[in-house]
């Protein structure tokens, strides 16, 4: 029997606060409380962080918060019975059974899969229905044992029974229906009772021949609950539909993969996926659907209807074959039904270059910054030749540390010299996947010849990926199949792309980056505190989103141009980084300023802002940002656009593309830095106030016309269920 749940981890009828952060949080508790995690804040904040990446409410007024935890040491279902219901942004309203799982990182697969059984009961209406109407936690206990154990809902009367039956009997086989022994707990790749045609398994030989086939898989980032919820209700909805469907779930439990006669009759595939599709190459040339895996279970049915529709249609997307991959097509499939449109492709593209990047540039950034400090600023001009001449046993004249100045900042330029490259290389890895690569590093390295630098980077990478997904397209004979992902794409793909670069855009981009170097340069006065406004603003509107993501780039592709005579690239980096780091001290001090506007999960959110936003981590805002954005963003834009400004007014440099006030060595008047973020801190923090007491959000309307609350939601409002 299963000690995933216990009756202390089980809330009833109590009112947990109106938002989901205060729910999660309570939630975590109880599994710190029970001895089962180690810390509220760190499963907390693993929790709040894959909420944020999807909704985890589902229709029927229910919500899975859940996550994966270093912070957790025993698989934990934690459950919450809310009154009132709080919305976890199902489309049907707010939810009023919260079942929050927590897991270890390394959960055995047993648990997991039992984790996962108790996923897939969640969308059994009479389960649901059962949960509802109990009235102790013991009752709820017995509920859920019985689901893992593949047993039917209990009454509650037969459930109140069976948490009083004597010590030594188990509790699940007191629930309806003859006592016997459960079941062995079987992979969530193998058959259940629940739903026995979601397996992984090859179909009947006696399937009738013209019956619709489908297949498909489902995954999510935790791989523990939306995996197997959205395998079973696209099942259902198939057979709804008349369609036999097979799903390879793709989560935490060990996946049994579809068997390859099941993928070559299917006549089309459904993915509801959220990551990656493992092994995507055995589905190519399929017609294929592609959505978040929340949508497989809001929408199963029009996700089948949709993937019906392309089993028949010549213009269907498909799986791309070896010369192509995820990225390369299906990637960029539809989104809810719908193609992405030219520039939502553009700027996945381009973040995926950009993510790729960064890692690069902070290394390399740092290593540098240090071989300034240890060896002087002029340390850029002899370090190779020290590093040749020169070893640890054969010391130069200046001393070991000028010797290790030398070592840190040639190994930081070697980093800092893969930047262009590596944007370029995985721009064109996210259109045409892994066969892009090559052509995309080329052309960035091309590009760095051709001194077109970042911008370079940009085109290159766009036309490597889009020749490389071009020619992966092509129809060739099956012997050359083989060749065209490791040799003919690569080579091909290089040539053109990176032949393009040399004879024809090269040049004129070279041409523009160095007239934009020198307009940067050139800035004095007014022109540089409106750039320093500009940079501010948008390292703020979205805190870590692509429009703070362009300004950072934007700032450490010139880093490396910045030098003694040439100042602004290097101001250019500091506004970026003073600026970026206001909104999360700015929330933490607005917390210490006036406590009783903020929750009490924002208050403790408010602690470990200070110290992400001393690291110039801006995330550290979007707990606040995501319960509040309408008074957030613009309080937190209005104190990082101040910062900005007299960052550039009083030519601040920093030769570190991350690390805040912890590069202190690296940055140029560090004195003016602090006051500068300390301007921007209070600015925001009184704005945030200010807004919160004087601009109230918008209450709530419920069905019947009252107000239901002061968050401003939409969609339906469902009825709480009434309380036991």
């Amino acid at each position: 029997m299963s000690d995933l749940i216990t009756p202390s981890l089980v809330l009833l009828d109590v009112n947990l606060g109106a938002e989901r952060s205060e729910v999660i949080r309570a939630l975590a508790g109880l599994v710190v409380d029970a001895g089962r995690a180690s810390d509220v804040d760190a499963l907390y904040a693993d929790a709040w962080e894959r909420e944020g990446k999807t909704d985890t409410g589902i229709p029927g007024g229910i919500a899975i918060p859940h996550c994966r935890s270093t912070a957790v040491n025993t698989p934990t279902l934690a459950m919450a019975r809310p009154n009132p219901a709080v919305d976890f942004g199902a489309k049907d309203g707010p939810a009023d059974l919260i079942f929050f799982i927590a897991a270890p990182d390394g959960a055995d697969q047993t648990h997991l899969a039992l984790l996962s059984k108790l996923a897939r009961s969640l969308i059994k209406k009479d389960f649901t229905a059962a949960l509802r109407q109990a009235k102790t936690p013991a009752e709820i206990v017995s509920l859920v044992e019985g689901a893992v154990a593949d047993k039917p809902a209990a009454s509650p009367d037969a459930a109140a029974a069976a948490s009083a039956s004597p010590a030594g009997e188990s509790s699940a086989a007191s629930t309806s229906g003859p006592a016997h022994a459960a079941p062995a707990v079987q992979s969530a790749a193998q058959p259940t009772a629940a739903a026995a045609t979601s397996t992984d398994q090859a179909a009947p030989a006696s399937a009738p021949a013209e019956k619709p086939l489908l297949v498909g898989v489902t995954a999510c980032p935790t791989g523990i609950a939306h995996t197997y919820m959205a395998a079973d209700s696209l099942v259902a909805a198939a057979e709804r539909a008349g369609v036999e469907l097979h799903i390879e779930t793709q989560g935490s439990s060990a996946a049994t993969p579809l068997d390859p006669k099941l993928i070559e009759r299917a006549s089309a595939v459904v993915f509801a996926v959220d990551v990656d599709v493992r092994d995507r190459a055995r589905f190519a040339g399929k017609p294929v659907i592609q959505a978040p895996v929340k949508r497989g279970i809001d929408e199963p049915d029009e996700m089948v209807a949709e993937a019906l529709a392309a089993a028949t249609d010549p213009n269907a997307r498909r799986v791309p074959g070896a010369g192509a991959g995820a990225a390369g097509a299906d990637a960029s499939a539809d989104q809810g039904g719908i193609d992405e449109h030219f520039g939502q492709k553009l700027k996945r593209w381009l973040l995926t270059g950009v993510s790729y990047m960064i890692p690069f540039v902070a290394g390399g950034g740092l290593l540098m910054a240090l071989g300034f400090l240890f060896g002087g600023y002029q340390i850029s001009d002899v370090a190779k030749d020290i590093i040749v001449q020169n070893s640890v046993f054969n010391l130069p004249e200046q001393g070991l540390l000028y010797y290790l100045g030398a070592v840190f900042f040639a190994i930081g330029n070697a980093s800092i010299a893969f930047l262009v490259p590596a944007l370029a290389g995985y721009i064109a890895y996210a259109i045409a996947d892994r066969p892009g690569i090559a052509p995309g590093f080329t052309a960035g390295a091309v590009s760095l010849l051709m001194g077109a630098g970042f911008i370079g980077g940009l085109a290159g990478g766009l036309l490597a990926g889009g020749i490389a997904y071009a020619l992966g397209r092509l129809k060739v004979a099956r012997w050359l199949r083989g060749l065209m992902p490791v040799v003919i794409i690569p080579l091909v793909g290089s040539i053109v792309a990176s032949g393009l670069m040399v004879v024809v855009l090269g040049g004129p981009i070279a041409a523009l980056t160095t007239g934009l170097n020198t307009w940067l340069s050139s800035l004095t006065g007014a022109s540089a505190v409106v750039l320093g406004i500009i940079l501010g603003a948008m390292m703020a509107v979205d805190l870590g989103g692509p429009i703070n993501k362009v300004a950072y780039s934007f700032a450490v592709a010139g880093l490396g141009a910045g030098s003694l005579s040439n100042e602004a690239p290097w101001q250019i980096m500091a506004t970026v980084m003073a600026a970026g780091m206001v909104p999360p001290l700015a929330l933490a001090l607005a917390t210490v300023l006036d406590r009783k506007l903020f929750t009490a999960v924002e208050r403790e959110n408010g602690k470990a802002a200070w110290a992400l936003g001393l690291a110039f981590i801006s995330e550290g805002a979007i707990p606040f940002a995501a319960v509040d954005p309408l008074r957030v963003i613009p309080a937190s834009i209005l104190g990082a656009s101040t910062t900005g400004a007299i960052i550039m007014a009083s030519g601040v440099t920093s030769q570190a593309p991350h690390g805040g006030v912890f590069v202190f060595f690296a940055i140029g008047n560090f004195g003016m830095f602090l006051v500068a973020i300390l301007v921007g801190m209070i600015v925001s923090a009184l704005a945030v106030i200010a807004l919160k007491r004087w601009v109230r959000k918008r209450p709530t309307v419920a069905a019947d016309g009252t107000g239901a609350g002061s968050s401003v939601t939409s969609g339906a409002v469902r009825e709480p269920a009434p309380a036991a």
